[in-house]
């Protein structure tokens, strides 16, 4: 009974937040049009004001841009408190708005005006209540997001989780729940496949094994099981662990493997009969090139006259703080695996490698302090910039590692020269989803390749927003 009491706590915790959400989208919503109401009658723009009559005769109008807008966004499930990006919301915001605004207009001029006849419909009001609604909307969801994010810390809605696997992929992911305790989730064990002899995996302690697995779901009240298992794992192994979780009533979510990361890219055709899956090339041609060109070197270009007081600031402190060049010039691969020289401020000792190339670990002793600083928040890489300018690398894409890393990353993860099918970049999607400095290339690669298979000009916008937005807290870079 005290678990059943603890379910429906949660639950209810939740659908308080949805409530929350449409509360305030309703309020934005309706607020929008009436200071768009307002614009039109203090504003003589594009002409006066002289036709517009009284707030309570659009009162109608109201209602129906509201219901119209709120009826959108649900329909693209923007009430279903998934765990997007800020950048996907606002895109479904935009979207939802538009749209409904539109079916809003088309229901004013098809109903409203035979019922309210002497009411007009000013099209500079509507404009300013598209605007204003997307404006509210969005800062009414900012302003719930970072209310739920402080309910969940203090304990609301959160979900009890089991972590199946104690591989490197389950690691990683039990890393992320303990890192972002806004996300809801509260690690309560971990099961193995086998018996482990090992007794926790990062505290969180190993529960047992997996032929268990039903009955910890119902003795530890777990509301959510994330199986984390090798890509090697076969799929009958999956399919009975998924059968096992579903004797309880849990959300039962897996990572993927690096096939199923793949699979937005695959088509199914025939050879005489036989069905064979089809991977398309993936390399960037003919206008969807020239677009990334033009967006690297305009992006490049604003942002070295922006920023050329800042860099011309940082290298003075680089050069007061030890001897040496400002700037460092590395080799790394590039586009069809091309070397080019990688420009950015020097963040170590001029002799740093001269016992041989190393990876920079946290705490590294080669660091200057200033360097310490510059990686922390990515400012050693503005000189970046430059190969962006000049064609080396691109805004966003994989990031690009030095030859003799390469060679010993080729050999041993599947698809890693893929990554080299485009140019590498000054961030990136395994970047913003927190894949830097020292983590695993095997899931860095993961992120790469599927930003290749699936990018599109907004991709890159949205990675670009999500660096900035994080600019000031990665947590991995050193």
């Amino acid at each position: 009974m005290a678990d059943q009491t603890r379910r429906l706590t949660t639950e209810q915790a939740r659908r308080l937040f949805v409530v929350f959400v449409l509360i305030t989208d309703v309020v934005m919503a309706a607020l929008a049009f009436v200071a768009a109401y307002v614009l039109r009658t203090s504003v003589p723009f594009p002409d006066p004001a002289e036709d517009v009559r009284l707030l309570v005769d659009y009162v109608p109008m109201l209602v129906v841009h509201v219901l119209s807008v709120l009826g959108v966004l649900s329909a693209t499930k923007l009430y279903q408190l998934s765990r997007a990006s800020r950048v996907d919301e606002f895109s479904g915001i935009l979207m939802g708005v538009t749209v409904g605004t539109l079916i809003g207009i088309a229901l004013d001029s098809l109903f409203l005006r035979s019922v309210v006849a002497a009411v007009d419909f000013p099209r500079a009001m509507l404009f300013y209540a598209w605007f204003l609604s997307i404006v509210l909307i969005t800062l009414g969801r900012l302003v719930n997001d970072w209310l739920r994010r402080r309910l969940v810390r203090r304990g609301w809605g959160r979900r009890r989780t089991l972590i199946v696997g104690v591989g490197d992929v389950a690691r990683m992911i039990l890393q992320k729940i303990l890192w972002s305790t806004e996300l809801g989730y509260d690690a309560v064990g971990v099961v193995s496949m086998v018996d482990s002899p090992a007794d926790e995996l990062l505290g969180v302690p190993i529960v047992g094994a997996a032929g268990q697995l039903s009955q910890i779901i119902d003795q530890r009240a777990i509301d959510e099981v994330l199986i984390a298992l090798p890509e090697e794992t076969a799929h009958r192994d999956l399919l009975w662990l998924i059968s096992q979780c579903e004797r309880g009533r849990v959300v039962i979510r897996v990572y993927p493997d690096l096939f199923q990361i793949m699979a937005s890219t695959i088509s199914i055709s025939e050879l005489g009969g036989l069905p064979i899956l089809t991977i398309r090339d993936i390399a960037l041609t003919g206008w969807r090139r020239a677009a990334k060109r033009m967006m690297d070197i305009v992006g490049a270009s604003i942002s070295l006259v922006v920023l050329s007081p800042a860099m011309l600031l940082v290298a003075l402190l680089v050069k007061l703080e030890s001897p040496g060049p400002a700037f460092y010039v590395q080799e790394r691969m590039g586009l069809d695996a091309h070397p080019f020289p990688i420009i950015k401020f020097r963040s170590m000792r001029a002799d740093a490698e001269r016992g041989g190339p190393g990876w920079t670990t946290e705490d590294d002793p080669r660091r200057t302090r200033i360097g310490t600083f510059l990686r922390r928040t990515n400012l050693d890489e503005l000189p970046n910039f430059i190969n962006v300018l000049l064609g080396d690398m691109s805004l966003v894409g994989p990031r690009p590692e030095r030859p003799v890393y390469v060679e010993q990353f080729r050999r041993s993860i599947p698809r890693y020269m893929d990554r080299h099918r485009e140019k590498a970049g000054m961030t990136g999607w395994a970047q913003i989803n927190g894949y830097r400095g020292d983590t695993s290339i095997t899931e860095r690669t993961k992120y790469d390749l599927w930003y290749i298979e699936n990018w599109s000009l907004f991709l890159d916008v949205k990675i670009m927003v999500r660096t900035a937005l994080q600019i000031l807290r990665s947590p991995n870079a050193y």
